[in-house]
């Protein structure tokens, strides 16, 4: 499974966008299949059909964000693209309300609160799935380290924290899973800041995992080449005082994102694992074992994935807070899909503003 994973890492972006895709549809159709068998509902007219409509609608209205977002320049260059793009809302909603008059259409009376039911529970399934799969690849795209790093401290905990239960578990950790204990949960958490601080020390070091992931319009590729950002540069720091007494050492060199994934590991080991209590509370509720049989003696895909959706997500809030700022590119791809007009009005004023403030050179203003 590592050499399977690795072997994804190495074939880039697109292999990646590949399995996560791959990945949702499969966890969606455990869940959708989980809803079919606990209300009978094979014989609902349409809703097979329905269920799977609503998750295409819901796929292009994410991938045509991200294309728009992070693929301007070729949105920009082909015509039916930027038609797709300006419109990409509308024709969103337009395909979700077409699904929407078709189940209206479909209602049968004698089976209307069933039919409720399983149209709640397809809703919720695309929240639970497809919105948080979405915020993967949002992830994936601000460099693959914000990918790696995510999924191998829940990989991590998961082992370690089986690992110190097996060995030292004697206190149990709550009631949905029996086997989770104290010794578990709290061994799980040390180990897997150590591990995720050591693993960022090493991923930081190598640019093509630190880079965003772009797009080259010349070679109509991905590509992964940048000026590393300042989280991934050594810096010295200075040490407080009581730990300079201990490790006799005034300061240490570290890459800020070192810092970065304790707080990664903190969430992925302390409430990460609440992904997991609320799958086994799920199934508990349904009475199942696992949501599929996918694969032989583990369960289904969404039974090794429900601790990496509520990590994925809270990766993309950290990111969005704490760490993307104003991005230069994604402006310069909005300009350039403006009017001549507007980009020269555009121009004037941030002319005018940096000769104001003294940040154009003389040269230039004379130039001009």
């Amino acid at each position: 499974m590592i050499s399977g994973f690795s072997l994804t890492i190495y074939m880039g972006p697109v292999a990646l966008l590949l399995v996560v895709m791959t990945v949702q549809i499969k966890c969606f159709q455990e869940i959708i299949t989980i809803g079919y068998r606990v209300y009978r509902s094979y014989e609902l007219p349409w809703f097979r059909t329905l269920s799977w409509y609503f998750l295409i609608c819901v796929n292009y209205f994410f991938y045509g964000e991200t294309v728009a977002d992070y693929f301007g320049a070729l949105v920009q260059r082909e015509e039916p693209l930027q038609f797709l793009a300006r419109y990409h809302r509308f024709i969103s909603f337009a395909l979700y309300l077409a699904g929407f008059c078709m189940f209206v259409l479909s209602l049968v009376k004698k089976h209307y609160r069933l039919q409720f039911y399983m149209f709640a529970w397809t809703h919720v399934t695309l929240l639970i799935v497809v919105t948080q799969s979405h915020l993967v690849i949002q992830n994936l795209f601000e460099g693959m380290i914000w990918f790696i790093v995510p999924i191998s401290i829940v990989i991590c905990n998961d082992i370690m924290a089986y690992l110190f239960g097996f060995f030292f578990g004697r206190t149990p950790l709550i009631k949905l899973s029996p086997k989770k204990t104290w010794e578990g949960f709290i061994g799980g958490f040390f180990s897997t800041v150590v591990f995720g601080f050591i693993l960022a020390y090493l991923l930081s070091q190598i640019q093509y995992f630190v880079c965003p992931v772009g797009f080259n319009s010349e070679t109509n590729g991905f590509t992964i080449e940048c000026e590393p950002s300042d989280i991934f540069v050594m810096h010295e720091y200075t040490l407080p005082a009581v730990l300079q007494k201990t490790l006799r050492w005034k300061t240490v060199n570290l890459y800020p994102f070192q810092i970065h994934s304790i707080f990664l590991s903190s969430f992925g080991s302390l409430i990460g694992p609440f992904g997991g209590f609320f799958a086994s509370g799920f199934k508990r509720a349904f009475k199942i074992k696992d949501f599929a049989n996918t694969i032989p003696g583990h369960g289904g895909i969404m039974d090794r994935f429900d601790c990496q959706y509520l990590m994925a997500t809270f990766t993309h809030v950290y990111i969005a807070s704490f760490i993307r700022g104003p991005n230069p590119s994604k402006v310069l791809q909005q300009l350039l899909m403006l009017q001549p007009e507007q980009q020269l009005g555009i121009f004037h004023t941030l002319h005018s503003h940096l000769r104001e403030t003294n940040i154009l050179p003389p040269a230039a203003d004379q130039a001009e």
